[in-house]
């Protein structure tokens, strides 16, 4: 293992990690991070164990952004629960096509091999085959609605945010043409990563931030002040490699748990924003009512929805939620 806490995350090193495909690569590392403490059964199994799983563009250290509701000074600091966030396979963190150097080579990889991941990482380094409970965030939420529908007797709930089920109509279109762009580029299939893969990514990160936000927020902002938040959202990304990039992007074209979703039996809260431009309530949360048995759906008016970095209006509500999981 190696610990690097003082910068926050550690890394693990898993022996060997086997694909869906059954490919398999040796020597995997991955990146995860704690916070809280953790409580013990009669049989030593970790009892309050919530796991973190990150947006598009997060990695392990993501799990800042819920500072209201995790730590010490926390809102929800006397509910002790504890907290493991693990960057997701595919991201350069942990084991992508970038930190293994096989670029183009590297195994394809699904939704479903980014839970398996992190099972076999919890099941290793903390000897856990059931966790309390699942939070997930954006394509996190895609983690989460996998896991709950594959290994629904793994977890006892599960919390959702600004996410979906399946991978459809306007994000399928938007993640088709990602690719188009990528595949069709000259220089991604060189073996130097040139200065055009760069200003490509420029470009992906520009057309992903016009996602960013709800509808009527964007409508709030300025010029000025869009082209400053689009600045600063380019920047975030400007380290990204294009071909973790490419095979993150590639294991969303066939996302789809639609028809599993009943297998969940979680206690289940969904959240998300009245105009959220890509994930709407209209195809993405209301209709989990009839596909979820024990489901809360909260949609929360763009006017006050934060996408990001503010969650306390979330407080109350995760207050009266997670009270029963309280150990």
């Amino acid at each position: 293992m190696i610990d690097d806490s003082k910068l926050g995350y550690r890394k693990y090193v898993l022996e060997e990690f086997e694909f869906e495909s059954g490919y398999v690569l040796r020597d995997v590392e991955v990146e995860y991070t704690t916070r809280g403490t953790p409580k013990y059964d009669s049989e030593g199994n970790i009892t309050n164990a919530i796991i973190y799983c990150h947006r598009f563009n997060g990695n392990c250290l993501s799990i800042e952004d819920l500072h209201q509701l995790i730590g010490p000074e926390s809102e929800l600091s006397d509910f002790n629960f504890f907290y493991i966030s693990i960057t997701s396979l595919g991201y350069q963190e942990s084991c992508s096509p970038s930190t293994t150097n096989l670029k183009f080579d590297f195994p394809e990889y699904s939704i479903r091999d980014r839970v398996n991941f992190k099972r076999k990482f919890l099941d290793e380094v903390f000897n856990m085959t059931r966790v309390l409970g699942i939070l997930g965030v954006g394509i996190g939420g895609y983690e989460a609605y996998t896991w709950a529908c594959e290994y629904p007797d793994e977890l006892e709930f599960l919390i959702i945010g600004s996410s979906s089920f399946k991978t459809d109509g306007y994000r399928y279109i938007t993640s088709k043409a990602l690719d188009n762009m990528i595949y069709v580029s000259d220089a991604y299939w060189s073996t130097v990563y040139s200065e055009d893969l760069s200003k490509m990514m420029f470009s992906i990160n520009s057309l992903i931030y016009s996602q960013y936000f709800p509808k009527r927020a964007f409508q709030k902002f300025t010029r000025d002040e869009l082209d400053i938040f689009m600045d600063k959202f380019i920047d975030e990304g400007s380290s990204e490699d294009i071909y973790d990039f490419k095979y993150r992007n590639n294991a969303l074209l066939d996302y789809d748990v639609e028809d599993k979703l009943s297998n969940i039996k979680a206690k289940t809260l969904i959240v998300g924003s009245s105009e959220e431009v890509y994930y709407s309530p209209e195809f993405d949360l209301w209709p989990l009512k009839d596909k979820i048995e024990n489901v809360e759906i909260r949609l929360f008016e763009a006017e006050n929805f934060v996408y990001k970095y503010d969650f306390s209006m979330f407080v109350t509500l995760f207050r009266e939620f997670l009270e029963e999981f309280r150990k």
